[in-house]
């Protein structure tokens, strides 16, 4: 793969129509859903039960399912159509991702689907990249929290995105159960996993205010494997989903795009 430094005029057009094959609805937001909106959701959150694509050996984009915490609050984390805090943007941001992975890559991931897991599903440990969404609202078992340990220690990488503010308490104290003795670590512009495929510039756009970008590593030495990213008022899956809705500006989606191409590049190469 030839690394890039940004998309040229061909690209920016492709990713304004991120998923000419798949059938959208032009939404304003999470704040507001049309008939055929609300039953692509509770038909892509039911095919996340039980509805998964089997392993082909093919890259599959993986979302993890989770329960989530504190009472009557994790309902303010639902869209408008009931769909809980993991299911953000799901299923059109993940298949959107895809689509420009594909296109950018010599990888032959499967663009047309999303798969589901909890961290305790064995089916888990086929894919080597997983993205939570909304972990200020994410709780685990005891065995979630075993099964989230021995993914990332025997390889897997983990995406944390669609968080903001104190959500970041959540997320630290559930890692913190899996991986006691790591840290955060605060990422520079020169990380590695922000030069991976492109070279990232642009740190300044989130959906939440400026966001900033912190990694786990094996030994807490930033030199060794990253474990897992997390953009902290961030947003990428939103700007993925509304790529090709006119929604949001095609220059902020196409950096969004660089942060996802990255983090898969990195995570299929460490």
């Amino acid at each position: 793969m030839t690394r890039t430094a940004a998309l040229g005029p061909a690209m920016v057009a492709m990713v304004a129509m991120a998923a000419v094959a798949v059938m959208t609805v032009a939404l304003p937001g999470h704040e507001r859903r049309d008939e055929a909106g609300s039953a692509e959701q509770r038909r892509a959150e039911q095919r996340g039960f039980d509805g998964n694509v089997e392993y082909d050996g093919r890259l599959v984009f993986v979302r993890v399912r989770f329960d989530t915490g504190f009472g009557a609050n994790a309902w303010r984390a639902r869209g408008s159509s009931g769909e809980p805090p993991w299911a953000h943007d799901y299923p059109t941001a993940d298949t959107h991702l895809m689509k420009i992975f594909q296109e950018l890559t010599t990888a032959t991931p499967r663009a047309d689907v999303s798969n589901v897991f909890k961290f305790d599903d064995p089916d888990l440990f086929d894919y080597p990249i997983a993205y939570v969404s909304e972990p200020g609202y994410w709780s685990m078992s005891d065995q979630e929290v075993a099964g989230l340990r021995n993914y990332v220690l025997k390889g897997g990488f983990l995406i944390f995105d669609d968080f903001r503010e104190n959500d970041w308490y959540n997320l630290e104290e559930q890692m913190k159960r899996a991986l006691p003795d790591l840290r955060w670590v605060a990422l520079a512009p020169e990380s590695l996993v922000f030069n991976s495929f492109f070279e990232i510039k642009n740190f300044e756009f989130g959906a939440y205010g400026r966001p900033t970008y912190y990694g786990l590593f094996e030994d807490n030495d930033p030199k060794k494997r990253m474990l897992a990213i997390a953009g902290h008022n961030q947003d990428l899956g939103e700007y993925w989903e509304f790529s090709d809705t006119g929604l949001m500006p095609v220059d902020l989606s196409n950096e969004a795009y660089k942060f996802g191409v990255n983090y898969f590049v990195y995570g299929l190469t460490h």
